[in-house]
């Protein structure tokens, strides 16, 4: 109904086909039907429509840039102010203005002789008309349009093209997205994809509808730099992943020594574009600056690259340039952060006694905590801390995990830690929503999706556990976790398995994980001695630390060595030697019914007390 009364003039134009004086029009010769248009002032009004449409473009070229108005909106202008112009000579042509109304024109030899004056009211009433039928389809059409562009909720900044082609630059093209991202990161109405998804595509040529079609998010930022001596140069283009049309763009030319002003301005601009609401706490997050010292930022950058290989000698070198931050700066609270990740996975993946890596982890978290009480990431790696080593104190670090959830809604790290927790507590559907919740800000994170496998094998699961695995190999290397090895043994996988583990070796010298991974192949396969062979290989690696004890007791108990397996079970948490526990793990099935298994498990999870619990 509604597009039948928009095109009622068609239906004018066909009554006025219909007519025999319209008929007879169209019958006389060019010179009369020439005339005609000239008595039904169809010349005069195409001027003034012309000349109107001309004024309104003019106006509109002007206003719409000064009201931020979409790219698009000029371009329907346009359309529309033509569309009108077919509509005003039909209007023209088929009506007058007399003093009754409007009404049809007569022909030539009915028509009375009228005055020339209102002759302008006719003008103008056909334009408008016009222009409100044409505004029905605008508003018809930007309606659509319009909710296109509605403000973004959801945003991936990649990082930036290095112009320079320089990689000793590359702390600047990665360290600008990487601070935006921290910082939009704890607005709550905006989702923001974490820095390993996005930085999946650095180097590479893609479009921005692409990225956000995998990302699923509604807009992206890209930027360009280039550093010319204490010059930097640094373009950036918000773009409306819906249409591929530029929301906002800024060339900014400064001094390097005003990179943290760039980054600044450049979350603000964003967060206006994308016509977020914020607090005036908000305001004043976006505008902190983790640190001033450039020399600081470059180490802390470089430390973080290395922490993102997670192998020993690049953790080594994590904690080294994280050291240099500190020492140029004393209170870059994130640099004492990535000292505590690098802690931490020293001493969760064996290269360090796992006590070790717990006090190292706790210290510089509660460094990071006394310089900056509301830094999310301080907050995630003291409760990361409390929750990986065994015994775990999970009340206090899930609120911890919490509290860096809250800051910063989009931190997809707090919420993988909250996961782990949680799963380690036998708590799993929790701990499946906070997986999900990760992998939603983190898709392309091969250690996240691995987590979302981690419920449905210690539901018994194994199916789906594995589903989800292959998965996760497509992102990242396999094996990168002591447990995922259960899954591929519930399948009865062991010949494929081993395959594989041999085709890592070759690629990961001297990984402990592996050399593990091995040993309970081999225990799942009956093959005794190759398994106690593996047996050794680790209590060798782990030397006094005993940093292996709890995977020793694992390939014990598949071995159904019961004894030893709680024997290695109690030296490894008399030592603080275990790292992440899953009491729900069938690798413990074995040894479950005996009521030593039950006794440790309360131990393991029991609260501890260490320095500063009362914060």
């Amino acid at each position: 109904m509604e597009v039948a009364r928009a095109f009622q003039i068609t239906r004018v134009k066909v009554d006025c086909c219909r007519d025999e004086r319209f008929v007879q029009a169209r019958r006389v010769n060019p010179n009369n039907f020439f005339a005609e248009l000239g008595r039904r002032n169809v010349y005069k009004v195409a001027i003034a429509y012309a000349v109107v449409a001309w004024l309104l473009l003019q106006a509109a070229s002007i206003l719409f840039p000064a009201f931020d108005a979409p790219p698009w909106t000029m371009k329907v202008f346009v359309a529309v102010i033509a569309f009108g112009f077919p509509i005003a000579l039909i209007i023209a042509w088929a009506f007058e203005l007399t003093p009754e109304g409007l009404k049809r024109t007569e022909s030539a030899d009915e028509l009375p002789k009228k005055s020339a004056r209102g002759h302008a009211w006719i003008y103008i009433v056909t334009i408008a008309g016009a222009i409100s039928v044409s505004l029905f389809f605008l508003g018809r059409y930007t309606s659509s349009k319009q909710s296109a562009e509605l403000p973004a909720k959801s945003i991936a900044v990649l990082p930036f093209d290095n112009q320079n082609r320089d990689p000793d630059s590359d702390y600047l093209s990665d360290g600008i997205p990487e601070s935006i991202i921290h910082s939009l990161s704890q607005l709550p109405n905006l989702k923001v994809m974490s820095r390993n998804s996005v930085f999946h595509y650095k180097g590479k040529d893609m479009d921005a509808q692409a990225v956000a079609k995998e990302l699923k998010v509604q807009a992206v930022l890209t930027g360009r730099m280039t550093q010319r001596g204490d010059g930097l140069s640094i373009s950036v283009e918000l773009i409306n992943a819906q249409d591929n049309s530029e929301i906002w763009g800024q060339q900014y030319n400064r001094k390097l020594a005003d990179v943290f002003a760039v980054q600044e301005e450049i979350a603000k601009e964003i967060s206006e574009k994308l016509r977020l609401k914020l607090t005036g706490a908000e305001r004043q997050q976006l505008s902190k600056r983790p640190t001033e010292n450039l020399k600081a930022f470059q180490y802390y950058m470089q430390g973080r690259a290395y922490a993102q290989r997670r192998t020993r000698e690049d953790l080594l070198q994590a904690i080294h340039y994280c050291e240099k931050a500190i020492e140029e700066d004393h209170n870059y609270a994130l640099a004492y952060v990535g000292l505590s990740d690098a802690y931490e996975n020293l001493g969760l993946r064996g290269y360090i006694a796992p006590q070790e890596g717990r006090r190292q982890a706790d210290e510089s978290a509660r460094k990071a905590l006394a310089l900056d009480e509301n830094l999310a990431e301080s907050h995630a790696a003291l409760g990361l801390a409390y929750v990986t080593f065994t015994p775990s104190n999970f009340p206090l670090g899930d609120r911890e995990l919490r509290q860096a959830i809250e800051l910063s809604p989009s931190l997809a790290l707090a919420h993988f830690y909250l996961g782990n927790s949680l799963a380690r507590q036998g708590r799993l559907d929790e701990s499946l929503e906070e997986y999900l919740k990760a992998r939603e800000l983190d898709p392309l994170s091969s250690i996240i999706a691995r987590g979302v496998a981690t419920p449905y094998y210690l539901k018994r699961d194994y199916v789906r556990a594995l589903e989800l695995l292959r998965q996760a190999n497509e992102l990242g290397p396999a094996f990168s976790a002591t447990w995922e090895i259960g899954v591929y043994i519930q399948n009865r996988l062991l010949n494929e398995t081993l395959t594989e583990l041999g085709k890592a070796k070759g690629e990961r010298k001297n990984d402990s994980i592996l050399i593990y991974d091995t040993g309970i192949v081999y225990a799942a396969q009956g093959k005794r001695a190759e398994a106690l062979q593996i047996i050794k290989e680790l209590e060798e690696m782990s030397g006094a630390s005993l940093s292996q004890a709890h995977w020793i007791a694992k390939i014990y108990a598949t071995l159904n060595e019961k004894e030893l397996a709680f024997s290695w079970l109690e030296r490894g948490l008399a030592t603080g030697a275990i790292g992440a526990f899953y009491k729900d793990d069938p690798v413990w099935d074995p040894i479950r019914s005996d009521p030593r298994f039950e006794a440790l498990v309360e131990k393991m999870v029991a609260p501890i007390k260490t320095p500063g619990d009362a914060r």
